[in-house]
């Protein structure tokens, strides 16, 4: 059947990109053009959070209906919690370390593995936040050392479609 092909996870790569500030309105995939060197992959890889929007629930309760009535209200794309094999000297997990120790907004980057034949990009997805945690998270005995991260996303996530 067409259309209806998988694309595992595995090959993703996710980047860490510099300070940027968030913004009132949605950004786009040119507001991370100017970015293209900027960006610094996060070896180790091994669990990736969920990231998207949610809407809240406004809930008013009408005496004469009988009945709530609900709304949506501000969007909220979530906290990413992601957890990476700890490789302390890799570039990527000295970024996140370091941007955990600040209140700036990143950027970010995550690239699929799913480029289509003579394609020359996977589905990307670029979206803004803030490194909240950068922890050690042990592990059993016949595991590796562990990090985790917390990223709260503070815009829309930005898909742009393989090519």
């Amino acid at each position: 059947m067409a259309g209806t092909d998988l694309y595992p996870v595995a090959g993703a790569k996710i980047y860490i990109g510099p300070v940027t500030a968030t913004k009132a309105d949605d950004f786009v995939a040119g507001d991370f053009s100017s970015t293209e060197g900027d960006w610094t992959e996060v070896d180790g890889w091994e669990n990736a959070g969920t990231k998207g929007d949610t809407a809240q629930t406004i809930t008013t309760s009408l005496i004469n209906r009988k009945r709530d009535t609900k709304q949506k209200g501000t969007r909220n794309a979530g906290s990413m919690e992601n957890q990476f094999a700890d490789l302390p000297a890799d570039a990527g997990q000295q970024a996140m370390k370091a941007a955990e120790k600040t209140s700036d907004n990143f950027a970010f980057r995550i690239v699929y593995d799913d480029m289509p034949s003579g394609g020359t990009s996977g589905t990307t997805h670029y979206f803004v936040g803030l490194v909240m945690s950068w922890t050690d998270q042990g592990g059993g005995a016949n595991g590796v050392r562990m990090r985790g991260s917390t990223i709260e996303i503070n815009s829309n996530i930005v898909e742009v479609a393989a090519a």
